[in-house]
């Protein structure tokens, strides 16, 4: 099984911001994940599909690779918190806010599915097996109102 991985480092956004537009594209064929992110309106989404192209590309290079990006599925993507800036903002009455500016590594794996093997022929024996059983109904007879009185 190929596969191929990417990080963007240092991106300037937080972690959870990322996360939330990962989550959309986890466990999706590439090519689903790309339009997601296409007509995501998010501003991390942008930087999000480079990774993930990356990624693809980073896949196509390996020796094995079948070619087909058909098969191409992102396997894992996860948004690791980074370093934070921390500046001083001026407030009312010679006071001072603190302003963070998070920053986060975006890091997205893809890999190939495994080809689908030929489906088994029915043996005759399986044809052979019994029908199941019907089930009863829920309803045993009578309505609401007849067994309240």
């Amino acid at each position: 099984m190929i596969a191929g991985q990417a990080t963007a480092k240092y991106v300037r956004t937080s972690a959870q911001k990322a996360g939330l537009v990962l989550d959309l594209i986890r466990g999706g064929d590439v090519n689903q994940a790309l339009a997601a992110l296409q007509f995501s309106r998010k501003k991390i989404a942008r930087d999000i599909e480079k990774v993930l192209r990356s990624a693809i590309a980073n896949a196509q290079q390996k020796p094995g690779f079948s070619g087909d990006v058909e098969r191409l599925y992102v396997s894992a993507c996860y948004a690791d918190q980074g370093p934070s800036q921390k500046r001083v903002r001026p407030a009312p009455m010679g006071r001072a806010y603190r302003v963070v500016k998070r920053t986060a590594h975006l890091t997205v794996a893809v890999a190939e599915r495994p080809a689908k093997a030929a489906a088994p022929v029915k043996a005759a024996t399986d044809a052979a097996a019994p029908a199941p059983r019907a089930r009863k109904s829920a309803k045993t007879g009578g309505t609401t109102a007849a067994k309240k009185k």
